[in-house]
């Protein structure tokens, strides 16, 4: 446990770096203001616990987290998994589930399934981002439109009906600020890199619209302080009715995290992040974060790519954007009140598209016919049901392709006895297992065994090489000891050779050992295990009970 608690050594070289750590700071908390907005709204709980959210969950997973260059806060994903909830259980339900779900993220993580993240395939987790740009991209149609989605109704059936219903004379205004708010996130980066596209773009549009006094939605009244922290009221009946959506938004904050956090070590010259460490600091933030109002957070990729291209070296940038954001809280909440909703749906959509590879997808698209329709299967789902459905299923159906894989490297082969010839040779089957043998491979590997020693009527005794055996489940271990049994019930006696240290314990769990004719037909060498098989067709040959 102690590993999991900061110490001096998360600021090694601090003296060094923390010019280019305040900068970076400073640059990540000019582009998480409009973000952290944005995702608030998007969410349904509001921009005043998006920018609450980004404040302490950003300094708490800053100090706490496994990762030096991480910047957290609320994202488009949570704001996905959010949505529905605040529709079906109200918005004061938000602090309530916020707390438990990081509780049973900083559990995940004091329990060490930090490492869980690694079984995910990059097509579920391209899939999973892909879906989830897509949803964003649709949740910000009704904004755009200067309308209300319907309540009740799902993601792309309710932009489906804001469209098809638009008020044009409406409409025409926010989808010009949209329109503007897009070309100026293109154009500003290509007029200067270091120009903040997305809140530069905003300031300009805001300024705009007052300046032309257009009656479109504002964001409306911030608070200028922090709320005191408090801890949500308890019921043991809106907890029950809340597990399920706490379980959700704890698994999407822990993998959302870790991912980031995985893809910053790639990134960063800071070196490895712990996975462990990642989940507890992720899960303090998400309790912090519920006690200020807040909603839940995740380790931001966008965020802390950004982090890191601007420099940054230690946990201080991460501080420095949370005290940033801080600042505005307390100094600027006037100005941000009168910012357009629909500037912020036009930062989103913009981002959407920069979540979206191109490159990435022609990859997987032109990998294997499994990957791609992993990858198409899991955006499907992610946009049409549920996220989390989504990872769990694609998981599920790319753990089947992977094992029919393995599952068509495991065979039989019937090799030479080497060496020279001697009389009575034709009596013994060598056979050596490659591959697998487990649940999905152990009928077929027994069919071939038993058909290829009950066709050739002259085999008398079969040698099972298992040295070049990479895998054994227990499905495995008790088919080979009925196809032992069958053998040695046929008068068939087997002998079996190289089995691996790790396999030896389970083979004699099952009873495959007790099946063998003696146990001196177990063994590790393949000459003695020929010579032993050649004196059993001898002794035949002299006497057939022999």
């Amino acid at each position: 446990m102690l590993r999991l608690i900061p110490t001096t050594g998360d600021y090694a070289g601090l003296r060094r770096s923390w010019k280019s750590d305040v900068v970076a700071g400073v640059t990540v908390g000019v582009v998480a203001l409009p973000l952290a907005l944005a995702f608030g709204i998007s969410s349904g709980v509001g921009a005043a616990a998006g920018l609450i959210t980004a404040v302490v969950a950003g300094l708490v997973a800053a100090i706490f987290g496994g990762s030096h260059v991480q910047v957290s806060g609320p994202t488009g994903a949570m704001a996905v998994i959010l949505a529905p909830i605040v529709a079906a259980h109200g918005i004061s339900s938000i602090a309530l589930v916020t707390v438990m779900a990081g509780l049973i993220v900083l559990i995940a993580g004091a329990v060490g399934l930090g490492r869980a993240v690694t079984f995910i395939p990059w097509p579920v987790i391209e899939g999973f981002t892909l879906g989830i740009a897509v949803i964003i991209f649709l949740q910000q149609v009704p904004a755009a439109f200067g309308a209300d989605a319907p309540k009740g109704e799902r993601t792309l059936p309710a932009a489906i009906h804001v469209v098809t219903h638009a008020d044009w004379s409406v409409a025409l205004q926010t989808l010009g600020i949209v329109a503007v708010i897009a070309v100026l996130m293109v154009g500003l980066p290509r007029i200067h890199r270091s120009i903040p596209e997305s809140l530069t773009a905003v300031i300009l549009v805001t300024v705009i619209v007052g300046f032309m006094h257009l009656g479109v939605r504002r964001i409306g009244e911030l608070p200028s302080h922090l709320p005191a922290p408090a801890l949500p009221h308890l019921d043991v009946s809106t907890m029950k009715s809340l597990a399920g959506a706490a379980v959700a938004i704890a698994a999407l904050a822990a993998i959302e995290s870790l991912l980031s956090a995985r893809v910053a070590a790639t990134m960063s010259p800071t070196g490895p992040y712990d996975p462990d460490r990642e989940l507890t600091g992720q899960g303090l933030a998400s309790v912090a974060s519920g006690m200020f109002g807040g909603m839940p957070a995740t380790g931001a990729i966008a965020r802390t790519a950004v982090n890191v291209r601007s420099g940054a070296r230690t946990r201080v940038s991460a501080i420095v954007h949370s005290v940033f954001l801080l600042g505005v809280v307390y100094l600027a909440t006037g100005p941000v009140s009168q910012i357009p909703l629909a500037a912020l749906s036009g930062v989103l959509m913009v981002t959407c598209f920069r979540m979206i590879s191109s490159s990435t997808v022609r990859k997987i698209m032109r990998s294997t016919r499994s990957d791609a329709l992993i990858f198409a299967m899991t955006a499907v789902i992610t946009v049409c049901f549920d996220l989390i459905e989504a990872v769990q299923i694609g998981i599920v159906v790319a753990a089947f392709f992977a094992l029919r894989q393995v599952a068509k490297r495991s065979s039989v082969t019937r090799e030479e006895l080497p060496g020279p010839a001697q009389p009575g040779d034709e009596a013994i089957a060598l056979l050596r297992l490659d591959g697998a043998m487990f649940f999905g491979a152990a009928e077929r590997i027994s069919t071939a065994i038993s058909s290829g020693a009950h066709s050739d009527a002259t085999v008398r005794v079969v040698i099972i090489r298992m040295s070049h055996l990479g895998m054994l489940d227990a499905t495995g271990a008790h088919t080979l000891a009925e196809i032992v049994s069958d053998l040695e019930g046929r008068g068939i006696t087997v002998i079996i050779k190289g089995v691996q240290d790790d396999h030896l314990k389970l083979l004699e769990g099952v009873g495959v050992i007790d099946e063998l004719r003696h146990e001196n037909h177990l063994m590790t060498n393949l000459d003695d295990a020929i010579t032993h098989a050649r004196e059993h067709v001898a002794n035949d040959r002299v006497s057939p009970a022999g």
